[in-house]
């Protein structure tokens, strides 16, 4: 480094007001010299794009010195493979955890805008779905927030899941153009460029020590390159990494094509490979999008192994040493195929026996399941695999063979143990069960919450259970606070501050002081006011964009999460239209007011839950354009549902909707994210609502419905749906108006698929056994509701209670129980 770049680094971060104005001076050169404006052509979104590349830059001194100190130290590392990451919008992230918001604002304003309006035009990073994502992204703040050398791997995909809009009530997706106007955050690595190999065959040879050397040829390439997302740290100067891969064509071109005319031939190729970073999940109803899923799965696994060995191989030279240098978390089974990939890399590119090579990797790899829903453990078809993947398939065969000989003849396992535990199905087709291999091939296999650990250890994979008991450990979700709370929330981040500290932001347990204050009047009442605040907000959303008007003094009742029949957004249903039959029948009745909301996006191919996103709406349109009912009552379908949404939407929130069956939910992060922002749940006992009502209470929640052993009993006694169709008249007349066309006239017969699926085919999710205490729950929620102080002190015991679901709080038992690795401070150079 020269003087000169010395002298500039101690200038840029010494003196605050010297570091505005060299921010201000970097945000006017990239308007002037990277995006060619002057005052006359320079639009919002330039200046945002501008404002986010001087903060970037900002990061980056701290981010090569966060990477140097790894380096340097030699440490262990952690690498977290996921196929989603919802990042959702960076700025206000970066300007939170570098304590920068107040002078970002003032540079803005300077400029002639607004920092809040120039945050909004910032599109959601497309990375991620659902709970998923966001649990990773949440994971991804923590860690660097805690000092954890880390680095997450994921795709860098073009068009994200979809845009969800909304037409006629039915779910309409088109492409994600989240990266229209570039990205501001990201650094391209065109020097880090991977080969990834598919299709081909296997070949053998002889090693001439009697023993054979697999060689993968033929194949058909993919290029994978890096661009990397800066992941700071909360006002502690690390900055770890999110390194995303784009696929691109190992051939831009073929000219002998173009000069023979045949203009589309000639780009086929490249247009062929870069489909695989171009949307997350396609659709798999149809054998090219599952070929396509494999192939986005290996492609990001087989890029990130070359990084991560490149890596060791920097600083190292005795594999042996590989556990004790990295440790790889598989984010859910998508990344699995990592396990054969690994094996390949030792035995095949660097002369690693089998037995060495299946040591190593045991040692290297930690699963998390995030599901117990048996549709949702990936099975690939083994045809598939074969075609595909040919040297992984036999990776895989060898890796099965060695288990099942192992289980058989030291375990004592029956012939229908083996069946169960076997990474190959033997079905028609063969498939390869990656959940089992996931386990096989790991030392650590965790759930997600005290609930779906235990019934990951005794149901779903009690045979390996009883195998591997010391395998198998819990780590309950948990969201950071930073987002979710201090940023998502300013006001009510504010006032808690005021009372007890800013300790909270690192140390979520600190938010118990709170119960201090529940006699505390002007506190309760700024707690209202915070409160009612946001639900303004939201409700100035809602008219901009839908043109309804709804009443911020009403119960704000909140389901924002994916559409999936067991997360029962169908009941949801039920309960409204029941309220809307008891308005009609009694129009100058007393009624606790109520403004419903959903967000949530439905897989493309999945009939049933665009067919309630399809009900929601026809029942929302009714009961709003019906002047007797909507001075009561408003549903509300909030489309597109992202983080920068669900941003909007929680803080607003009064009542949080955690309806699953029991038994089906793994987890859950929305439910946390309600409860710090001091939304009351109504709920069942299922995923870490089991732990919330532990943490502040039952009585502080709305807890209704049958317990998860109680829906296996019932399963197992021979669950009749339509007995309490028959016997229950409110319900009965429910579903008959589903059925018959009430609310959706012209479409006849639209809604009998839902009707079949409650009663003709026996209620799957059993929500007609939950409808009654369902229905008695909301009761007690419009009783107490109006009871102003009482609702206030659940509120306030709420947030008091969520220490315990902090993401930094996860992150540390990851650490120290899985991991192994040291926490890093990155000090301050004068």
């Amino acid at each position: 480094m020269t003087n000169n770049n010395k002298n500039q680094e101690s200038i840029f971060f010494t003196d605050s007001l010297k570091e505005e104005h060299l921010i201000k001076n970097d945000l006017l050169r990239n308007l002037e010299y990277q995006q060619v404006k002057d005052k006359t052509t320079v639009r919002p979104i330039d200046a945002f794009m501008a404002l986010s590349s001087a903060i970037r830059n900002k990061l980056i001194k701290y981010w090569l010195r966060t990477q140097n100190e790894y380096r340097e130290k030699n440490s262990k590392r952690v690498y977290y493979l996921s196929m989603e990451f919802l990042m959702g919008r960076l700025l206000g992230n970066m300007l939170t955890n570098l304590d920068f918001h107040q002078e970002a604002s003032k540079i803005i304003e300077e400029l002639g805008y607004n920092l809040e309006d120039l945050r909004e035009l910032e599109p959601d990073m497309g990375l991620g779905n659902g709970g998923l994502g966001r649990l990773a992204a949440c994971f991804l703040d923590s860690m660097a927030t805690l000092g954890i050398p880390a680095y997450g791997y994921g795709i860098r995909y073009e068009y994200g899941i979809f845009h969800q809009d909304i037409i006629n009530g039915y779910q309409v997706e088109s492409p994600d153009n989240w990266l229209k106007y570039g990205c501001p955050w990201e650094i391209v690595r065109p020097e880090l460029e991977y080969r990834v190999k598919f299709g081909g065959k296997v070949i053998t040879e002889s090693n001439g020590n009697g023993g054979v050397i697999y060689k993968w040829v033929d194949t058909k390439d993919v290029l994978a390159l890096a661009y990397d997302v800066p992941v700071p740290g909360y006002k502690n100067n690390v900055v770890n990494n999110l390194r995303l891969w784009q696929a691109k064509s190992t051939n831009e071109f073929d000219f002998k094509d173009f000069n023979e005319g045949d203009y589309m031939a000639a780009v086929y190729d490249k247009n062929a490979s870069e489909t695989i970073s171009k949307v997350l999940y396609p659709n798999d109803n149809v054998l090219s999008g599952k070929v396509l899923r494999l192939k986005q799965q290996y492609f990001f696994v087989s890029a990130t192994l070359q990084d991560i060995i490149k890596h060791f191989k920097r600083q190292n030279s005795d594999f042996s040493q590989l556990p004790n240098k990295i440790t790889i978390q598989l984010n859910d089974t998508h990344p699995t195929i990592a396990i054969p990939e690994l094996m390949r890399i030792l035995i095949d590119e660097n002369n690693i026996s089998w037995n060495d090579a299946w040591e190593i990797t045991k040692q290297i790899f930690a699963y998390t399941n995030h599901t117990v829903l048996p549709e949702a453990l990936e099975k690939w078809d083994v045809n598939i695999l074969s075609s595909e993947l040919p040297r992984h398939m036999q990776i895989i065969n060898e890796i099965n063979r060695r288990f099942v000989v192992e289980v058989r003849d030291f375990h004592g396992f029956s012939v229908e143990q083996i069946d169960r535990t076997a990474i190959i199905e033997y079905s028609m087709p063969r498939k390869v069960r990656m959940a089992n291999l996931a386990i096989i091939g790991s030392f650590s296999v965790n759930g997600v919450s005290a609930l779906h650990t235990e019934i990951l250890k005794n149901s779903i994979f009690s045979d390996f259970y009883h195998i591997w008991p010391d395998k198998f450990n819990n780590k309950t979700n948990g969201i950071t606070p930073r987002r979710w709370l201090k940023k998502s929330n300013k006001l009510l981040a504010h006032l808690i501050t005021e009372k007890i500290g800013d300790n909270w932001v690192t140390d979520l347990s600190q938010l118990s002081k709170l119960k201090n204050f529940l006699d505390d009047e002007d506190f309760k009442t700024t707690w209202r006011e915070t409160k009612w605040y946001a639900k303004h907000h939201l409700a100035q959303y809602i008219k901009k964009n839908y043109n309804i008007t709804v009443d911020p003094s009403s119960i704000f009742d909140v389901q924002v999460k994916r559409l999936h029949e067991y997360k029962r957004q169908l009941l949801n249903v039920l309960h409204i239209i029941s309220l809307y039959n008891r308005i009609k029948e009694n129009p100058n009745g007393k009624f606790t007011p109520r403004t419903i909301l959903f967000a949530g996006k439905s897989a493309p191919g999945y009939f049933m839950s665009k067919l309630i996103i399809k009900l929601i709406n026809s029942v929302a349109d009714t009961i709003n354009n019906d002047p007797q009912v909507f001075k009561h009552l408003k549903v509300i379908f909030l489309k597109n549902y992202s983080v920068s949404l669900a941003e909007k939407i929680i803080p607003a929130a009064d009542l949080s909707e955690q309806i699953s069956t029991a038994g089906y939910e793994a987890s859950g992060t929305g439910n946390m994210k309600f409860m710090l922002n001091g939304a009351l749940t109504i709920g069942t006992m299922d995923g870490a609502n089991v732990e919330m009502a532990q943490e502040v209470g039952k009585e502080n929640m709305f807890i209704f419905g049958m317990s998860a052993n109680e829906v296996v009993e019932l399963k197992k006694h021979g669950y009749m749906s339509q007995d309490y169709y028959e016997k229950d008249e409110e319900l009965k007349k429910i579903i008959d108006m589903i059925r018959d066309d009430y609310f959706n006239k012209n479409e006849p017969g639209l809604f009998q698929p839902i009707y079949n699926s409650l009663i003709t085919y026996g209620d799957t999710y059993c929500l007609l056994a939950d409808f009654r205490s369902y229905i008695e729950a909301q009761k007690r929620v419009d009783e107490e509701y109006l009871n102003i102080d009482l609702w206030t002190r659940k509120s306030i015991l709420n947030t008091a209670a969520s220490g315990k679901f902090s993401s930094d709080r996860t992150i540390l038992e990851y650490v120290k129980e899985i991991w192994k690795v040291e926490q890093f401070k990155i000090v301050e150079k004068k």
